[in-house]
């Protein structure tokens, strides 16, 4: 590898008038500058494939994948082919296209345990959509959520668990548990302390850690005992554990289940499915019960998104989209497992997760949770050209692509060892990175000048460049 330079320089321009702009400067809490080192692409110009160029022109090889909305791949031709096709005939009407039928007789083709779907437009308005009908079926106003499992939705009843709850009433704040994973007796206590007022459980299948001692399914018996809807949230395991959800990978058909993320590899369109008995009280036809308010968006069925969908879904079942992220994610941790043990640091540096959707822990000299460690790591990829706040695989990640990602971590991970030995500070440019979930906000820093002051162009460069070394092929 030989070195040369990585310029933010507009990058840096464009944060700065987006800061003024946009509240956090970005319009996801998980893609804003706190989540990231001080060198780091600031914006990603466009994609394709396994690989993202900034707006200087840097290019990286990704494992965040759109935070795992993108299964196949950036600008997937089949996708992109489809969603044109749908956008020459104009996207949006007052009443269905036909297409709305065609995608949900896909949607449910694929997830067998479902008998009916309506679709939007984030996962957000599909869990809280999923919510709102369980409390109307059961009556109840108490809902618990998995406290392990870090996000549900933007609404209220799920944000006022977190300890950015600010403008949420303390009311509504008190109508949401939590439970542990792979704790059923944190399942049982819930329902012996509120005894006929639970009107759902809702969790992700699984996230690092596999359901252990038939735990989704022991789940499933306590709600069904206790009068209270089985939720699962597919966003994440929906089109990366298994092209048929994670309920189909674990034999377990929830009442509820809600899709979105990789559904239309990285366009906007999410689902809540379930069991006819449950979905129906959103439509027409029933008598029995109170109409259900469920999804109503102006923008849910654009026709081009659902073709993105159908295509995405398509691929999923004819071609080996699974088997194929399953074996670069086992080939990627094989490898960066052998770096860590090459560089000593096995203990302080892991590789966690199912091989279709890795992540990876960073812990300090004192084997704690460091986001500084964790910050380290990132900005010594990214010099590298790699862009990874995860380890997640597309269908695109190539062997070279990998064996080049595993060249990149073994460098990153020698600075790691050097790190444990005379602190992260040492190497670190600037502040670390924080968690999303907090009360507060740091101190205002110019973190621009930070940026310009610690990386330099050589002397033969211009004197306003921004610029960090990187190693490249």
């Amino acid at each position: 590898m030989t070195e040369h330079f990585r310029r933010f320089e507009k990058s840096g321009r464009l944060q700065r008038r987006a800061h003024e702009l946009v509240p956090g400067g970005s319009h996801t809490y998980a893609k804003g500058d706190d989540q990231y080192p001080i060198l780091a692409p600031g914006f990603i110009e466009r994609g394709s494939g396994c690989h993202v160029w900034d707006v200087d022109d840097n290019r990286y090889i990704e494992y965040g994948m759109g935070n795992r909305a993108v299964g196949l791949g950036h600008a997937y031709p089949k996708v992109v082919q489809a969603a044109e096709k749908a956008l020459r005939d104009g996207c949006n009407f007052t009443r269905p296209a036909r297409i709305e039928l065609n995608c949900a007789e896909t949607f449910l083709d694929l997830i067998e345990g479902a008998e009916m779907v309506k679709f939007c437009k984030d996962g957000s308005d599909a869990t809280s959509g999923a919510v709102r009908l369980a409390r109307a079926y059961t009556g109840r106003d108490l809902v618990a959520c998995c406290g392990d499992h870090p996000f549900f939705s933007t609404d209220d009843w799920f944000i006022g668990t977190t300890a950015m709850n600010a403008g949420i009433p303390a009311a509504t704040r008190q109508l949401t548990l939590t439970f542990r994973y792979n704790d059923i007796a944190s399942v049982r206590n819930l329902f012996a302390a509120h005894p006929g007022k639970i009107a759902a459980l809702i969790l992700e299948p699984a996230r690092a850690d596999e359901p252990r001692d038939g735990f989704l399914h022991e789940v499933r018996r306590l709600c069904h005992e206790n009068g209270a809807l089985f939720i699962l949230d597919e966003m994440i395991t929906g089109f990366r554990w298994n092209a048929r959800g994670a309920q189909s990978e674990y034999g377990i058909e929830p009442d509820l289940s809600c899709f979105g993320k990789a559904l239309a590899n990285g366009f906007s369109v999410s689902a809540l499915a379930g069991k006819r008995e449950y979905m129906r009280l959103g439509g027409l036809d029933h008598l029995d019960k109170p109409r259900v308010f469920l999804l109503s968006t102006t923008h849910g069925a654009e026709t081009h998104a659902l073709a993105a969908a159908i295509a995405t879904m398509r691929t999923y079942r004819d071609e080996p989209v699974i088997e194929q992220i399953y074996a670069q994610g086992q080939k990627l941790r094989d490898g960066i497992e052998e770096a860590a043990r090459r560089n000593g640091v096995s203990d302080h540096f892991k590789v966690v997760g199912r091989p279709c959707c890795l992540a990876y822990a960073t812990l300090d000299a004192g084997g704690q949770p460091s986001q500084a460690f964790r910050s380290l790591f990132l900005q010594e990829t990214i010099k590298r050209g790699i862009l990874m706040p995860s380890l997640v695989v597309s269908y695109m990640h190539d062997d070279a692509a990998v064996a080049e990602t595993i060249d990149a971590v073994d460098e990153a991970l020698a600075v790691y060892a050097r790190a444990l030995a005379d602190g992260a500070e040492r190497y670190l440019v600037g502040r670390p990175s924080q968690v999303v979930y907090r009360q507060f906000n740091q101190p205002a820093t110019d973190e621009f000048a930070s940026l310009q002051s610690h990386s330099r162009a050589p002397a033969a460069e211009s004197a306003d460049q921004t610029a960090i070394p990187i190693a490249a092929k």
